[in-house]
């Protein structure tokens, strides 16, 4: 299949089965992987040592790739470990100056911090330079890995996780991101179409030639999760056993809008809410006003601020409704695909890539981002109407099975590497 024929494939909805395992891909990624040229190997560079959305949607990648290819990490963390566990060459290039570059401060220390960039560009060129291709998979890898081109000489894919607006990004980093999607990036691949027209309207190109290959998670690790006993489930995981649970899953951060479910509860008198993630990139001090919010909104003994947590399916099958609280528009939205993969009825923010998941009142439930009023009104309408939650909760899944399959996922991303591969 060449770029022209990935295209047409990936903007339209695969219809497959349900993935097999994440530890043995499907015969047809096999199969692809075998198709590839003896030769083509390929290094995959992320930014993070922490497990982000992006770091979930490389792990099955390396781990199909984990015989022809390696992950080189810009930072140290639990990504790592997950990598290794699955069999992964993975590689860690570490720059304290760099690491602390956020983008809201790009603008000023990626001054003080040249003499480390430079270092890293080169560290990510001399790494590259044994591989066929290079994958990079977060902005600063792209900086990073695409500025080295020169000295790498390697064909380079990004994986456009984002939607590159100034609501996500600062000017400085979008005029960066222009420059080198246009003249240092031979492929990009974008996780939804809200993705990719974004990066279309900064960077002048053609919308038709960038690829969307939405997430896909492994259906099984839902399915093996048993519900049949909520109580039990619950108890396990330390939750009260007769409320009616709300969960909101992901990073602890301002714009996935916690506080907005937090200060729909005094409306929801027998509603408890369990956030489950941790605060990443510097975001405590958001987790702790969160926890000074529901003190004051006197709701703090039905808010369960549970962490981060590995078993993400038990959690997500013992609650009666998953929320999606976003304020600004998702890059894709994986927790809300998960969560009809949980089999349960998903709320969700209607903006971005989350519109290319759910259909309203098809296969969930969209409201305004932001508005807490119709967040209240969805979870009394579908607490008051259990018959509907559930016809919602067994469309989804069988959507996600049709649409969100790892091996569908996997096999298109293999076929983007082809594309690229010398």
């Amino acid at each position: 299949m060449n770029a022209s024929e990935l295209r047409g494939a990936a903007h339209g909805l695969p219809q497959a089965q349900p993935s097999a395992a994440a530890s043995s891909m499907g015969s047809s990624v096999g199969a692809l992987l075998a198709g590839l040229k003896a030769k083509s190997t390929v290094l995959f560079v992320d930014q993070s040592g922490q497990l982000g959305g992006a770091e979930f949607s490389l792990l099955p990648l390396a781990q199909a790739f984990a015989a022809r290819g390696a992950v080189l990490l810009l930072s140290d963390g639990p990504f790592r470990e997950r990598l290794a566990s699955l069999g992964v060459n993975v590689s860690v290039a570490s720059e304290a100056r760099v690491s602390g570059i956020s983008k809201e401060a790009l603008r000023f220390r990626w001054l003080f911090a040249l003499p480390a960039i430079v270092r890293q560009v080169r560290a990510i060129a001399e790494a590259a330079k044994r591989y066929d291709v290079l994958f990079l998979n977060t902005q600063k890898a792209l900086v990073l890995g695409a500025l080295g081109k020169p000295l790498h000489r390697r064909p380079v894919i990004w994986h456009l996780h984002d939607i590159m607006s100034t609501d996500h990004f600062g000017s400085m980093q979008l005029l960066a991101v222009k420059f080198i999607a246009r003249h240092l990036v031979d492929h990009v691949v974008a996780n939804s179409r809200a993705s990719a027209q974004s990066l279309a309207s900064l960077t002048g190109i053609p919308l038709a030639a960038i690829p969307v290959v939405h997430n896909g998670i492994d259906t099984h690790a839902f399915a093996n999760v048993d519900s049949a006993d909520p109580g039990t489930l619950r108890r396990r995981l330390g939750l009260p056993e007769d409320a009616w649970l709300a969960g909101l899953f992901g990073r602890l951060a301002p714009w996935k809008g916690q506080h907005i479910a937090i200060a729909a509860l005094p409306r929801l008198p027998d509603v408890h809410l369990v956030l489950v993630g941790a605060a990443l990139f510097g975001e405590d001090d958001y987790a702790q006003r969160l926890r000074r919010q529901a003190l004051r909104l006197g709701v703090a003994d039905r808010v369960h601020f549970a962490g981060f947590r590995d078993d993400m399916a038990a959690w997500m099958k013992a609650m009666d409704v998953i929320l999606h609280t976003s304020t600004e528009p998702e890059p894709f939205g994986r927790v809300i695909i998960e969560g009809m993969a949980a089999g349960r009825p998903v709320i969700a923010a209607g903006a971005g890539g989350v519109k290319e998941i759910v259909r309203h009142r098809q296969n969930g439930w969209l409201v305004a981002p932001g508005d807490r009023r119709a967040l209240v009104d969805a979870i009394e309408t579908l607490r008051a109407a259990p018959e509907l939650a559930q016809r919602l909760a067994e469309q989804a899944l069988i959507d996600t099975q049709r649409y969100f399959s790892l091996d569908v996922y996997v096999e298109q991303m293999t076929r983007a590497i082809g594309c690229v591969s010398p």
